[in-house]
């Protein structure tokens, strides 16, 4: 079908509330690892892998053997959540590869396949085990868009479509709200020793909340990082109140840091963590909790359901993309990788006259613009040069690099390769 055509035939019969499309105007044939095609053989760098769900690159190509070996045995594939063979298998690597190396023995609970269901199921859990209502989540996260987890949203663009109050959510700063590296004017930690004395003080009308819910790197809100001093006092806060400290893990996890988790590392023992995107492998969709043994049990047989949560071919792929981790070779490649997405924003920054902020961790890197129109521009001028990014944050004005973990050294250096000139281009004009 001809391009025109075939736009037109998107533009006539699909929903106005199709978005991605909207940046990358072209109809997309194939795709191997951190490239994809379009319909005319045309060559596109990944740096945006499914909105952070293809961290083993497109039609992974042992991941992709095994599911046809998995079809062509007659596996199965809708289990809801009966025992199969496919599951016992993506659970024995997930406790032997995961779990057990950091001493965890939380349940893992699988729901509907995706971030927002994982979310839903935390929330209630936490509701459920406290006999609380309230949830404090905070300024800039992103938890999904079914209600519940809508209401944790703080985006108002996300939060005006509900129709409907969102509430029994309370949303406070995230870590240092002027975003310095590593807190050091400590207004982070102020601000939870502000929390802590409202909680406190019994004339204050604030009932102690069910949980926390937090991201250690707030992907969609514009990659901020928390630091590990902040979320240790989040964490003894919760448990000082009697409430659970969620993990949102849903983008930022599954090795994108360079460690499975993206609080690996930092003293750290959530009560719930969410997981998604990455850990379906192949890019089918997978979302699981990870819940402490003692909050698992106020859990009733089947009070929590979902038609999707015994996905077997996302198990198959999920359990060979734990191989990955048993050692460190991918992670000592996110983290190489990683440092060079950063000097290559930095590079720019520091050309460019700008006080532009670059801030991430591992495989997640961003350069806030401040500026919502030129981010625009900058995903605009990449797409036109071969290059696929998004922007995200406040307005729209950080671009955010998230390209596969397995993606070649040589495709990455001609990714950011584009990425600087078009900064260069657009920034240096704009500047």
């Amino acid at each position: 079908m001809p391009m025109v055509e075939a736009m037109q035939l998107f533009e006539q019969w699909e929903s106005n509330i199709r978005g991605y499309c909207r940046l990358y105007p072209t109809v997309f044939a194939r795709a191997v690892n951190a490239e994809q095609f379009d319909e005319q053989g045309r060559r596109y760098i990944d740096f945006f892998a499914g909105a952070g769900v293809l961290n083993f690159g497109h039609n992974n190509r042992a991941m992709k053997q095994a599911i046809i070996e998995f079809l062509q045995a007659d596996g199965l594939v809708h289990s809801l959540d009966t025992y199969t063979t496919a599951k016992r298998d993506f659970i024995a690597a997930f406790v032997e590869q995961i779990l057990k190396p950091r001493a965890m023995n939380h349940r893992l609970q699988f729901m509907g396949p995706t971030g927002t269901n994982a979310v839903e199921a935390a929330l209630k859990l936490a509701r459920k085990v406290t006999g609380r209502e309230q949830v404090v989540a905070f300024h800039h996260g992103f938890h999904g868009m079914t209600l519940g987890s809508l209401a944790a949203t703080a985006n108002s663009y996300f939060r005006q479509a509900a129709g409907v109050p969102l509430g029994h959510v309370r949303h406070e700063p995230f870590g240092c709200e002027t975003q310095c590296q590593g807190c050091e004017l400590n207004c982070g930690l102020a601000n939870l020793q502000r929390l802590r004395a409202q909680y406190q003080d019994s004339s204050s009308g604030m009932q102690p909340p069910a949980a926390f819910l937090v991201e250690v790197i707030q992907a969609e809100g514009g990659v901020h990082v928390a630091s590990k001093e902040w979320l240790q006092a989040l964490q003894q806060l919760a448990k000082d109140l009697g409430a659970l400290l969620i993990i949102d893990d849903i983008q930022a996890g599954c090795g994108r840091t360079g460690s499975y988790f993206s609080f690996d590392g930092m003293d750290l023992d959530p009560d719930i963590v969410t997981l998604a995107k990455g850990i379906g492998g192949f890019g089918t969709p997978l979302a699981m909790n990870l819940v402490k043994p003692e909050h698992d049990q106020y859990w009733q047989p089947g009070e929590h359901t979902g038609t999707f949560r015994g996905q077997g071919i996302s198990f198959v792929a999920g359990a060979l993309a734990l191989d990955y981790f048993k050692d460190d070779q991918l992670m000592t490649q996110v983290q190489a990788k990683g440092q060079r997405m950063a000097q290559a924003l930095q590079e720019w920054q520091a050309g460019s006259g700008v006080s532009y902020q670059v801030r991430g961790k591992g495989m997640m890197q961003a350069i806030d613009l401040g500026d919502g129109a030129l981010a625009k521009q900058v995903v605009q001028q990449c797409f036109a040069k071969g290059l696929l990014l998004g922007a995200c944050g406040t307005g729209g004005a950080v671009i955010k690099l998230i390209p596969p973990l397995t993606i070649e050294p040589e495709v990455l250096a001609e990714g950011l390769a584009i990425l600087q000139q078009v900064l260069q281009d657009l920034g240096g004009a704009n500047a």
